[in-house]
């Protein structure tokens, strides 16, 4: 079984200044962690190409791609919103983010590798089609989920979100008509009452949202993943699986309140690993969303990965 790790180092550029959480350090943390645990040796690195354009507007409007290409600053930054800024390289950034999905999408289809994990930034799950948000520019996941769907003629794709926050660009995204119900199904929890206060207002039934209160531990989400996720996700049998990977739910992590530990993301991502077993052939592509305490973080993403690679 080889497992890709797909970045690449424009990802570190990308930068909203020294105080804000979704920071370059993140990669960083991650990468150590990887090395210092052994894993590093045993995955197959992969530089993240630059998106195309013709990928991106599949997920995003045409004029709001255009807006973020002209609204890149030569020096410093520029705010998009109060969250969510530019500098310099962030359109490359961005670009190389999304670029690492597609590519990993394209190898594990064609059996390049088995699955894969995308150590990028800025992450994807908020950006919306005409909205960047809450730290997010491009949608890197539902960019992976339509190449799949359009360009590979996957006819059932699933979409699974273990992040804090409610993944609502890429609900708004993957909701569309001529995707939904049969094409894509998306599983998540989500902190709720939070930001960005989405996922409980009559979703879409390709949509199976599960808000948490604050304080939710892994007992409490494991029995989600067991009795709401997995039945749905069993009937539907995705030829591949795509996950949102978000570690700020951790009980480390202060920009949310919930209560997981590394064992519960590796809980998590063994049960997904059966099913890709047996409905995907197990194809899984993976992408880092949130995750701000560096330290849960790199634990934590290295555990997802470890249980990836089988390892």
């Amino acid at each position: 079984m080889n497992t890709g790790l797909l970045s690449h180092g424009a990802c570190a550029a990308h930068e909203m200044g020294s105080w804000h959480p979704e920071c370059p350090a993140r990669l960083a943390s991650i990468q150590d962690r990887l090395i210092v645990t052994g894993l590093a040796q045993h995955l197959e690195y992969i530089e993240a190409p630059e998106a195309p354009i013709s990928a991106l507007v599949r997920a995003h409007d045409p004029a709001y791609l255009e807006m973020l290409q002209r609204s890149i600053p030569a020096e410093g930054y520029h705010s998009l919103d109060p969250d969510t800024l530019l500098c310099s390289r962030s359109w490359e950034s961005a670009r190389r983010a999304a670029g690492a999905v597609l590519e990993a999408t394209d190898l594990v289809i064609g059996g390049g590798l088995h699955n894969a994990f995308c150590a990028v930034r800025p992450p994807g799950h908020h950006a919306r089609p005409g909205t960047a948000m809450g730290f997010c520019l491009l949608n890197n996941i539902a960019i992976g989920v339509l190449h799949a769907l359009e360009v590979h003629g996957l006819e059932r794709v699933a979409v699974v979100d273990f992040d804090v926050h409610h993944g609502n660009g890429t609900e708004e995204i993957l909701s569309a008509i001529e995707y939904g119900g049969e094409r894509v199904l998306m599983t998540s929890f989500f902190q709720h009452p939070f930001y960005p206060y989405s996922g409980t207002d009559h979703p879409q039934e390709n949509m199976v949202n599960v808000p948490l209160p604050a304080g939710s531990d892994g007992t409490r989400v494991r029995a989600v993943v067991d009795e709401i996720w997995m039945p749905r996700l069993e009937q539907f049998r995705p030829q591949m699986v795509f996950v949102s990977a978000g570690f700020d739910a951790h009980r480390e992590d202060d920009i949310g309140q919930m209560s997981l530990v590394e064992a519960d993301y590796a809980y998590i991502t063994q049960r997904l690993m059966d099913l890709a077993r047996r409905h995907s052939e197990g194809r899984i592509v993976s992408s880092l969303e949130g995750g701000y305490n560096l330290s849960a973080l790199g634990r934590s993403a290295a555990t997802h990965i470890r249980v990836l690679a089988q390892l």
